[in-house]
């Protein structure tokens, strides 16, 4: 079996997201922008049990997919979906002294993240977990191609 393209190109991935992240949410360093996302991914998986989250890493390209399943304690029940301010704001507090997260920071990720994987793929994982999923990671765009996968 030929090496996965995610694993190969794992650096290159990595690089493209983490350059729309930052573009997006106005960031200026890599720190600042891996900070935000970790958070954003940590909110998102309390909301999932292990398997959903096995489930939505499986479709994330493979650094992301590491930063997703990082230290989670997959013991705790998941949490209900909140409103999408109440979600922000809970991404804030992860790390709260080290944290510069911005207002827009799950908008900016959903938006890189979409233009880092296979929308088919992404979409229908979507279908899978629980109602306020597809929510959280919905993005307005007024060109859909904006959304395209850049690196294939």
């Amino acid at each position: 079996m030929p090496m996965p393209w995610t694993y190969r190109h794992a650096s290159k991935e990595w690089r493209a997201f983490l350059d729309d992240v930052k573009e997006c949410m106005s960031l200026e360093s890599d720190n600042m922008a891996y900070t935000a996302v970790d958070a954003v991914l940590q909110v998102f998986r309390r909301r999932l049990t292990a398997e959903q989250g096995l489930a939505f890493a499986s479709v994330l390209p493979a650094v992301l997919r590491a930063i997703f399943v990082k230290g989670w304690d997959v013991s705790k029940p998941p949490l209900p979906f909140a409103e999408r301010q109440a979600l922000t704001d809970e991404s804030k507090q992860v790390r709260a002294n080290h944290n510069l997260t911005p207002d827009n920071a799950i908008e900016a990720t959903a938006w890189a993240i979409r233009r880092c994987t296979d929308n088919r793929d992404f979409e229908r994982m979507l279908t899978q977990l629980p109602h306020g999923a597809a929510e959280f990671w919905h993005v307005d765009v007024a060109d859909p191609t904006e959304l395209d996968q850049r690196i294939i």
